[in-house]
């Protein structure tokens, strides 16, 4: 298979997306034993909670300078060092302020592979099978996320200290990634823009594809050379304004679909619903197994039906199930809330997970991709910090049924937003993508 090297790379790669998603969901598991050890009050377990989110803002605004001035490949790997050190760090904490660093280092390296990864698979997958490869890396997210419930709900009678384990056990995987991502290649894209290296870059697409290898080649040379005869480009110029603001109005979308919020405080919800504490950790696993499941099924059908068709089905469930959810709520009656979250999560995961780190390393030219993929992932991440922060002092003071309701309404302007704005990417060369979006 000619593209097996690509595989091999796109998937050491999206370990990073692994330990993006284990990071993000195994506080879970340990955020009640937390705010019981610390005796935190509401807003000082909200922070608790969402410093990493504070870290992995900070990480995606900044990941673009790294991965430009740096290489993608590096930037992975002290990514990879971030993993390491926060996952132990929290592990072995005996004091919250050094457990909020700690988490908050984590945050950091969850922000810059949001950033790098996908840039780096999209910059080495030939435009046929782009949207399966980046696919991979919000895989590897869902099941990253899907074995830190399992862990998490594994480890749950390991007594007092069972929340350390369940932080700790992120030191396996993050040593794997850092040891794997010396054996892959830097992007051939990055090595013709910044570093003029044509010889290694021609190397590399030939492994990647010998057909269109000369061809690819050409095409970033001569986007370099125009790129090089005019002024710096500046991501907020009027030039790029069309794939700016579908970065950001995509990144806002995802978030205020309240998925970061269920992901995070999911034993909790269902325990607001009336599960007991074991069978909300269970009925938590279930959601990461659908999750996984339907960003399977979805990274088979991105690069057949599009973006914006996986987009359209996804909004519209989207907003059924969340509205199932705030009326369960509002009349008190929560014998179907298992079930419409779990549909709630395969539309999720066949729609907005799936396409929205495929679609924002995508849309923007080569000279300002990594800074543009650093102000969608910051987008992103601004407002997952966000939701995550009031999401519990919000449900406190004004019900599930509200704070769902407000989740089902953003999805109906999502819906709009799809149908209306967004375009389709499917098959398209990154060089011919840039005079598309540029004239969008």
């Amino acid at each position: 298979m000619k593209n097996s090297k690509v595989l091999v790379w796109s998937i050491v790669v999206a370990l990073g997306g692994f330990l993006f998603g284990f990071d993000t969901a195994v506080i879970s598991g340990a955020e009640k034993a937390i705010q019981i050890l610390w005796k935190l009050t509401a807003v000082e377990h909200g922070f608790t909670v969402s410093i990493a989110l504070i870290g992995t803002v900070i990480g995606a605004i900044l990941g673009g300078i790294p991965a430009d001035r740096l290489g993608r490949k590096q930037t992975l790997f002290w990514i990879a060092v971030l993993y390491l050190v926060s996952s132990l760090g929290s592990a072995f904490s005996n004091d919250w302020y050094l457990f909020l660093l700690f988490r908050f280092m984590g945050g950091l390296g969850v922000g810059a592979s949001s950033v790098a990864a996908p840039l780096y698979i999209s910059e080495i997958s030939p435009a046929r099978s782009r949207g399966k490869m980046v696919g991979l890396f919000q895989f590897n997210v869902v099941f990253g996320i899907l074995i830190a419930y399992f862990s998490n709900y594994f480890m749950q009678d390991l007594g007092e200290n069972a929340w350390r384990w369940m932080l700790g056990i992120q030191a396996i995987p993050s040593l794997i990634f850092l040891l794997a991502i010396l054996y892959v290649p830097e992007s051939p894209r990055w090595l013709v823009m910044k570093k003029g290296k044509l010889d290694e870059a021609r190397q590399i697409l030939e492994l990647i594809d010998p057909g269109t290898s000369e061809e690819t080649l050409s095409d970033i040379l001569k986007n370099t050379a125009d790129t090089q005869s005019q002024p710096k480009a500046k991501l907020f110029s009027a030039k790029y304004k069309s794939p700016v603001g579908l970065a950001v109005m995509f990144a806002i979308f995802n978030q205020v679909s309240g998925i970061n919020a269920i992901i995070y405080y999911s034993p909790r919800i269902f325990e607001m619903t009336g599960l007991g504490t074991k069978s909300a950790f269970l009925s938590s696993a279930g959601i990461g197994l659908v999750n996984f499941a339907f960003t399977l099924l979805a990274i088979n059908f991105i690069d057949r039906f599009g973006r914006r068709t996986l987009m359209l089905i996804g909004s519209v469930g989207l907003i059924v199930t969340l509205s199932l959810v705030a009326r369960a709520f509002f009349i008190q009656d929560f014998s179907g809330v298992p079930i419409f979250l779990f549909v709630y999560i395969a539309f999720f995961a066949f729609s907005q997970g799936a396409v929205i780190w495929v679609f924002i390393s995508e849309i923007f030219p080569n000279e300002v991709r990594a800074n543009g993929q650093a102000l969608g992932s910051f987008t992103h991440w601004f407002m997952a910090a966000i939701v995550a922060f009031s999401f519990p002092i919000i449900s406190e003071y004004l019900g599930g049924g509200v704070t769902f309701s407000f989740f089902a309404v953003m999805m109906a302007l999502q819906l709009v937003f799809v149908w209306r704005i967004m375009p389709e990417t499917k098959g398209t060369s990154l060089e011919k993508m840039e005079k598309t979006m540029i004239l969008h």
